[in-house]
């Protein structure tokens, strides 16, 4: 097919600019709102078209120079060409449309962008992935619809300065490491105080592996902590460092909160925007002091214990027992007696409460990309007069928010949050209140 004219009017979840062809719907990657295009059909589907392109006839007022040398290369960012105001605005039209098609909530529910502070230098935690073709131990990021590494030597834009600085320290020594071939992946994952490297080693020499590191600690700076991970998730061996990684954020009573995780385990990678999301919550939920709350997917107590003393009591459930000992250690550093955290699947715990006849005055709910649709089903039993629902994924979000209109709820606000500026990824915050 012969290349085609294309107009941009609008980008997707996804990351690709939409445009028209005789009417069908084009999705063209690397665009931008405003670009006229001619592209060239890659595939075509019965409802849609996926396009690249081939000479930007007219750039959109929107467009600006990537920061990254590796952007279109690497697979991480999808939009350092657009301006952050376009960003900005793309993400609120994108959670609007979703929350539209799938729970029929109106554009009026939905605020402005919550904007982040910083628009590079933000991501707390990052995976580099290793290859070595030759002699040369290339560190850097899958290609764009790729398994295979393109080195970043010079670290990534979005990365926290310190975890490019660490990148640096394990280059030089991981140039001498003896066994290169067997090393797939490094994640480099810091917070206020600490910054760990999980090093993903998958030879025979374990012990000879740690001890490595280990008489190369001084050469590792910035870095607190080192980890060899063997295998699953749960085969994490400390070689040396930091059991915990420690952050704060604010109470309600204006002193803050000191809050850990345990390296491996989830955290959010945006600091600030993390404090703005708490703000969110407590400015939605407008606790009186009387709200037994509870917690789902409730990670380290990241949301549910900097409010824990304005409210009655706080039930937290996360099927990570990681996660679950972090909790149970921030509840202790913090001197909390209201509090009570519970290892165990989301769904199967509401039920199980649920079925105890138990219920909730407010549900805070951030569970994983693909949403929570049984535990969903489940919540309306609780009769919690407010839930608080943390998405990461619009989509699904709407999906589960169509599911609790059906049983109750409706969405009263939406508030999305730019957790991962020069990318598509929108994170939000929505209150519904039982009807």
């Amino acid at each position: 097919m012969a290349d085609a004219p294309v107009t941009i009017d609008k980008l997707a979840f996804g990351g690709s600019g939409i445009g028209r062809i005789d009417g069908k719907v084009c999705f063209v990657p690397y665009s931008c709102p405003g670009d006229e295009l001619s592209v060239s059909i890659v595939s075509e589907k019965r409802s849609y078209l996926t396009g690249s392109i081939s000479k930007i006839l007219t750039p959109s007022s929107q467009r600006t120079d990537p920061v990254c040398p590796l952007f279109g290369t690497c697979g991480g960012c999808d939009w350092q060409h657009i301006r952050y105001e376009q960003q900005k605005e793309s993400k609120r039209q994108i959670l609007a449309d979703a929350l539209w098609r799938g729970a029929r909530v109106g554009g009026d529910r939905i605020r402005q962008m919550v904007a982040s502070q910083l628009q590079y230098g933000y991501r707390s935690r990052v995976q580099f992935k290793l290859y070595k073709p030759a002699d040369k131990l290339e560190i850097g990021f899958f290609r764009h619809n790729s398994h295979s590494v393109v080195d970043a030597p010079q670290g990534c834009p979005i990365a926290a300065p310190a975890i490019n600085e660490s990148l640096v320290s394990l280059r030089s020594v991981l140039a001498v490491f003896p066994d290169q071939e067997n090393l797939l992946q490094i994640n480099i994952e810091g917070a206020e105080q600490g910054i760990v490297a999980i090093v993903h080693y998958v030879g025979e020499e374990r012990d000879r592996a740690a001890s490595f590191f280990l008489q190369h600690q001084d050469r590792l700076k910035p870095l607190t902590g080192l980890y060899l991970q063997t295998g699953r998730k749960s085969n994490l061996h400390k070689v040396y460092g930091d059991d915990q990684l420690i952050y704060h954020l604010p109470t309600g009573a204006g002193d803050e909160f000191s809050l850990g995780f345990r390296p491996g385990s989830f955290s959010q990678v945006n600091a600030l925007q993390n404090r703005a999301m708490l703000d969110l919550v407590r400015s939605l939920a407008h606790f009186t002091g009387k709200e037994q709350v509870l917690d789902l997917y409730c990670g380290n107590g990241n949301f549910s214990l900097p409010i824990a003393r304005e409210v009655a009591n706080v039930t937290g459930i996360e099927e990570s027992a990681e996660s679950i000992a972090a909790a149970v250690d921030n509840t202790r550093r913090n001197g909390l007696n209201n509090t009570h955290f519970v290892c165990s699947d989301a769904s199967k715990a509401t039920k199980r409460l649920a079925d105890e006849g138990r219920s909730f005055d407010t549900i805070i709910i951030d569970p994983p990309r693909s949403g929570a649709v049984e535990t969903v089903k489940e919540i309306s039993r609780l009769r919690p007069a407010k839930i608080i629902y943390i998405s990461c994924d619009p989509s699904t979000l709407a999906r589960d928010c169509g599911l609790l209109g059906g049983n109750g709820y409706q969405v009263c606000v939406s508030v999305p949050v730019d957790m991962f500026p020069q990318t598509y990824h929108i994170e939000s915050v929505t209150l519904l209140e039982r009807i």
